[in-house]
């Protein structure tokens, strides 16, 4: 993001939500909503859309109750030191995602939390309403260019 694109950027944060059903087919829509999202606000960051894979696909394998689905939002703040928070919200508040012991190599699962955990300033796990939980993200938009 160079200062011509961030001049153009609002004061105000910009927002987007969307809900997807607990499927491989909705965790893919995130990511392409995400890409298409983040070039209308003309943010470059082909990370976010890798940290948005991970965690949307993180919901349907190890977040997903039957009937319920997931939910997607991506916060822009704009100005200096601007920053972009993911959040995927799932409905198994009980699963909470750990990143491997970086000695076990033979780990099943864990892989896609070292990404997001490389692509990100900053990771972790809230509680949501209902039982469920939110896995957000951020990661700073100037000064870090395209991860």
């Amino acid at each position: 993001m160079n200062q011509e694109t961030l001049r153009q950027v609002p004061s105000s944060a910009y927002l987007f939500t969307v809900q997807l059903s607990a499927t491989r087919r909705g965790a893919r829509l995130a990511r392409l909503l995400t890409e298409r999202q983040l070039d209308d606000w003309g943010v470059p960051l082909q990370g976010a859309a890798q940290v948005v894979a991970e965690l949307a696909s993180n919901a349907v394998l190890h977040g997903r109750v039957p009937g319920r689905d997931f939910r997607l939002r991506i916060k822009l703040d704009p100005g200096p030191g601007s920053s972009l928070r993911i959040e995927v919200t799932d409905a198994r508040g009980d699963r909470i995602p750990r990143t491997p012991d970086p000695g076990a190599t033979d780990a099943e699962s864990g892989r896609g939390l070292m990404l997001v955990a490389a692509y990100a300033d900053r990771w972790g796990v809230d509680e949501a309403p209902a039982g469920c939980k939110t896995v957000w993200a951020e990661l700073t938009v100037l000064g870090r260019g395209t991860p």
